[in-house]
């Protein structure tokens, strides 16, 4: 009995809301009714289940910028330090210069003594720790090309007699060259031929 009851209030309540609003009272089958709750429902769950997709649509799109934000970031990161360890680097290449020429330049009585290999270890060392920054030797042999991006010529001169080196090809490497990754961080000195 009190669902009857219930269903009247409701159906009298409609009805005043109905004739409120200044229109024709028109009674409502308890069918009628609860369809139009339901048919409410179905509106306020397509309208909630919208902003659903568009606030999930809206976050997906915040990740996604803020990720690559982030990547970008990390990447800019990683040229400045390899920019500010280039330029530490740059520094260390005339050391590793004069190491290389001690070495080459070690008179033969001087070589196999203890200290001179200590010296040769710490050479080593010093270009272990180069490899470890990724800084790689520019290779410039005789009779290689001249590639101007590698390369710096100081002079371009005839090929000695009994050298056969093609024109814009390398005599000789007078210092060498180093890059890091893509980046020049000092070319090889080198004579051009004619």
């Amino acid at each position: 009995m009190e669902d009857t009851t219930t269903e009247t209030n409701t159906i009298g309540e409609a009805a005043e809301s109905v004739a409120q609003a200044g229109e024709a009272v028109v009674e409502l089958s308890p069918m009628e009714l609860l369809q139009a709750e339901v048919n409410k429902a179905n509106e306020e769950l397509t309208a909630a289940q919208t902003e659903a997709a568009k606030n999930k649509d809206g976050w997906l799109r915040s990740q996604a910028e803020f990720s690559n934000f982030r990547k970008r970031q990390e990447t800019e990161m990683a040229i400045l330090r390899q920019f500010a360890t280039s330029g530490l680097i740059g520094k260390v290449l005339p050391v590793l210069d004069d190491f290389d020429r001690a070495m080459k330049n070690l008179p033969e009585a001087l070589r196999g003594q203890t200290w001179t290999d200590g010296v040769g270890l710490i050479h080593r060392k010093l270009q272990l720790v180069l490899e470890g920054e990724q800084v790689k030797l520019i290779e410039a042999k005789l009779n290689d090309v001249f590639d101007p991006n590698l390369h710096e010529a100081v002079s371009h001169e005839d090929a000695p007699e009994g050298i056969v080196v093609d024109s814009g090809h390398v005599l000789e490497e007078l210092q060498k060259g180093y890059k890091m990754g893509d980046r020049v961080l000092r070319p090889a000195l080198v004579r051009v031929a004619k």
